[in-house]
Parts: structure tokens; C-alpha cells; sequence
């Protein structure tokens, strides 16, 4: 498609032109990918009007900067146009009063990789496959398998046995074929990679996929959109893999290269102090993260080894912004925090972002001048039993007594 210009390695810099063939990694040095477009010609081409105004539902509106036909099925389902709240009451509560709630919980199976999955699977149909695969936590699997039922395809999800039984439900409710994997994420990720090879599958995989990054992106789209072409100053994410912040960045770089918005926000990423190797990276100063041992109850950015890990560096430098980290206590407490305190109900990854803006105000990174918007992941429907933990109980009552003021 003319619109493509080809792939640039986020590693070693090779640019790899388009051929209309399916690219994964480099060929180089074998790692991860981002799609190029041709900013010049899209950049004299689209104005405000007509980049909003595209064919399709949701995310597909953007189709003029996806990497994808117009001519291709899509999911007959709502993707993306999520809402975007201002939280005064909330803002108070974490001590930044300039806070927006981008709800993602809204998408069809309650998460933002819907986004992510939308373009991945019209990919593969794009290229013809036979079988879709990826590794999952859960919400990129069940999120794969919901918009792959649309239409007819099952696909094989590879998952953690640790994985939440409320995910598990969907994947099977859906109808995708799951394995079980008696190891970790990272262990169901590289099975999933070694089946790919065997068997010649389509694999969605985060950070293996560049694709997904593309999908991902949309969300800045939106929020540029929401703030009638302007950008909140901070946009805050809850960072595992590193792909969603990867790919919110590349949402605004590819708006500023066609001169859409005029300045791009900082990132603030989050990370449990239990799977942190992003943030531990960043604030050493290295270009890469390194493997730790994953452990947080934040399943979802549970994550030993980045697999977009260089990006999610990368992103967060150039946007000059921050990583902290949290605690998996106040994981837990922000998603009532957040309940209490704006109506929206947040997994655990998905509360994350908003302890790491009480942990960056006590910190005093954040100016108070500054709008900070808060990327919410994922319904903390997805994961009751953590919600449960600090949901407390109801009170008993006799079924004839009044005595309760």
C-alpha cells in the first residue's frame, strides 16, 4: 500500500522497504519493528477534517494512518471511541487537581488491547491466514478471541495458569482454543513464538507484532481529538510489556510528523515495584531493560521481559518523561481510591496508573500547572478476587429490623 513507506528497527536503525509482505522483527538483529509511513505525502494530503472523517466504526476512522486496507473485513464491532472524564474529585484525592480518566474499560471486551487486536486480526486476514495465535495474561487473548468471534475465526491463545479465572471465562465464552501453560507469561509468550515457527500461525504477539503497536496508537488519536486538537501535558500509563506506551507515543509522533498537533505531551510511565524492569531502566539511563522476576498482582504489566521494552525506553526519553514505581499494596488501594472517588472500575494494571500520579506528586515531578491524563486499562471486572481484597464487606441486617441509622 502506498501509504506505507516500510519498517525502521527500533534497535540498530535498519529501515526494511515496504513489499506488501508481513514483517515481524528485523532482519538485522532480530528486533522489534515500527511502521513508517509517508509523513510528506499524508502531511500535504490529510487536514483535521478529513483524517476524522475516514470510512469505518471507531479506530478504523484513522484507516489514512493504519496499516491496513479500507477494503479489508473489520469487526463488526464499537472499537475505541472511549470516553474521556475530568476528574476534579479524584484529582483532589491524589493531589493533582488537572486529571482526566481516558476510559478504556469501554471497548468490547473491557480492555484497551482491543485496540491493539482490531488492527492485528484485519493483518492476518489481510495476509490470509490459516491460524491466529498469541500470548496472553489474559486481556490480549480475550480481547483476540471477542473481536476474532465477530467474525467467525477461533483463535489459539496461549496463557499462564496463574491467569484470572474472570479472563480465562472470556477466552472460552468466546470460543478460542486456550493452553494452559505451567510456567509464567514469558514462558506462554516463547511457546507461542516456537509454535508460530513449527506450524507457519499468525502470531499477534505484543512486542513481536508490529501491527499492534499501530492499533495501540489510536488511543492518542482519540485523545487528541477529545482535546479539540490539543494534548494534556502528561499522558500517565500502566507499563508491563512496554507496547502501549510505545504505541500511545507513536499515536502523537505520527500526528506531529503530519503536522496535525503542534508539541507532544510527556509520558509518565508506571510500574509495579514488582515487575519494574522499565523503570529501572530508564532512571539508570540504559537503552534497554533488563529481565527481572515478575511477581506483582497487577497480572496484566506482569512482566519478567519486556518484549517492547526498547521502545518503551526509547519513548519515554524522548518524550522527556518519567517512570516510577508503586507498590503492589497501593495497587490495590487505588482501585478503590479511583471507585470511590470518579465511578470507574479498574483492574488492578489498570489502577496503576493512578497510584503512579500519587507517587509522582509526593515525588514533586508533576507541576501543577500541568494537565495530566490518565490512561485506564482495563474493568476491574476482569480481576474481582483482587478487587475483593480491599472491597471490605457488606453490613448484616435482620430482614425486619429499621435499626440501622
Amino acid at each position: 500500500m502506498g501509504k506505507i513507506a516500510g519498517y525502521t528497527c527500533v534497535a540498530c536503525k535498519t529501515f526494511i522497504e515496504d513489499d506488501g509482505q508481513l514483517h515481524y522483527q528485523c532482519s538485522k538483529c532480530s528486533s522489534n519493528l515500527q511502521v513508517e509511513y509517508d509523513y510528506d505525502r499524508l502531511g500535504n494530503e490529510l487536514t483535521k477534517e478529513s483524517f476524522l472523517g475516514g470510512d469505518g466504526p471507531g479506530v478504523f476512522r484513522y484507516n489514512e494512518l493504519l496499516p491496513i486496507s479500507k477494503e479489508t473485513a473489520t469487526p463488526n464491532l464499537s472499537i475505541g471511541d472511549t470516553p474521556l472524564y475530568k476528574s476534579q474529585i479524584l484529582g483532589q484525592k491524589l493531589g493533582h487537581e488537572k486529571l482526566y480518566i481516558k476510559d478504556e474499560s469501554r471497548n468490547p471486551s473491557s480492555s484497551f488491547k482491543d485496540r491493539a487486536s482490531a488492527v492485528g486480526l484485519v493483518k492476518g486476514i489481510e495476509v490470509s491466514a490459516k491460524v491466529m495465535t498469541g500470548a496472553s495474561t489474559g486481556n490480549a487473548g480475550s480481547s483476540m478471541a471477542c473481536l476474532a468471534a465477530s467474525m467467525g475465526i477461533r483463535p489459539v491463545i496461549f496463557v499462564p495458569e496463574a491467569a484470572p479465572k474472570a479472563k480465562i471465562a472470556q477466552l472460552m465464552l468466546f470460543g478460542a482454543r486456550v493452553l494452559s501453560v505451567r510456567g509464567t507469561y514469558d514462558d506462554a509468550f516463547d511457546l507461542c513464538l516456537r509454535a508460530t515457527q513449527k506450524y507457519g500461525w499468525y502470531n499477534r504477539n505484543t512486542g513481536f507484532n508490529p501491527y499492534t503497536r499501530e492499533g495501540k496508537k489510536t488511543c492518542s488519536f482519540e485523545i487528541v481529538e477529545q482535546f479539540n486538537w490539543q494534548v494534556p501535558d502528561v499522558v500517565v500509563v500502566p507499563v508491563g510489556d512496554g507496547n502501549i506506551i510505545s504505541g500511545i507515543w507513536k499515536g502523537f509522533t505520527d500526528l506531529y510528523k503530519i503536522g496535525l498537533i503542534d508539541r507532544k505531551p510527556k509520558l509518565l510511565a508506571v510500574q509495579s515495584n514488582k515487575s519494574n524492569s522499565i523503570a529501572q531502566a530508564v532512571n539508570s539511563g540504559l537503552e534497554k531493560p533488563e529481565e527481572v522476576n515478575a511477581t506483582t498482582i497487577a497480572d496484566s504489566i506482569s512482566v519478567s521481559l519486556p518484549r517492547d521494552g526498547q521502545a518503551a525506553v526509547k519513548a519515554i526519553n524522548e518524550s522527556e518523561g518519567f517512570a516510577v514505581e508503586v507498590s503492589d499494596e497501593s495497587i490495590l488501594n487505588m482501585i478503590s481510591t479511583v471507585a470511590c472517588n470518579s465511578g470507574v472500575f479498574a483492574e488492578p494494571a489498570g489502577a496503576t496508573g493512578f497510584a503512579g500520579v500519587e507517587q509522582a506528586v509526593k515525588d514533586g515531578i508533576l507541576d501543577p500547572k500541568w494537565s495530566v491524563l490518565v490512561v485506564m486499562t482495563g474493568s476491574g471486572l476482569k480481576d474481582i478476587d483482587s478487587a475483593l481484597k480491599v472491597a471490605g464487606e457488606p453490613e448484616s441486617i435482620d430482614k425486619d429490623s429499621l435499626d440501622f441509622l
